[in-house]
């Protein structure tokens, strides 16, 4: 008799965007989110809740994390990696545009940073999150 092994837990959901504006400049700004647990600087993204779309939970999160309300461009590449503690974790991206709102720190982040792309690809901490910054800019407006 073989012995019977836990199956491997699901993987975490979640969903993001790279969230951008029009410039006073006339070019485009991107935002990054300072999150003090890991001490970095990503895009905004988090889990997704029970039953919650995916385009839905990357909307409410740019809302949570920036306080931002955004209109949502196309998808961008699925992100998918193990998290520190072994699990798998799936998330979609979108490219979105902020229309309005008004940052308020929070447990989750306590700063966003508006800049042009340059300047955001270097603040970024993890190279993933400048791949998919570069993704973006292919086809986001001309800055």
């Amino acid at each position: 008799m073989r012995p019977v092994t836990d199956p491997a837990p699901a993987p975490i959901r979640a969903a993001g965007c790279v969230l951008w504006r029009r410039s006073a400049g006339g070019g485009i700004e991107v935002a990054l989110v300072h999150r003090p647990k890991y001490d970095d600087w990503s895009h905004p993204k988090g889990k997704l809740h029970l039953g919650e779309p995916h385009d839905a939970a990357a909307v409410r999160e740019v809302r949570e994390e920036t306080g931002m309300e955004c209109v949502l461009g196309h998808a961008l590449p699925t992100a998918r990696y193990l998290t520190e503690g072994g699990r798998a974790k799936i998330v979609r991206y979108w490219i979105a545009e902020a229309v309005r709102g008004r940052f308020v720190p929070n447990d989750e982040v306590d700063a966003v940073a508006w800049l042009a792309p340059p300047e955001a690809r270097v603040r970024l901490t993890g190279e993933p999150d400048r791949t998919l910054l570069d993704e973006a800019l292919v086809t986001l407006p001309a800055r």
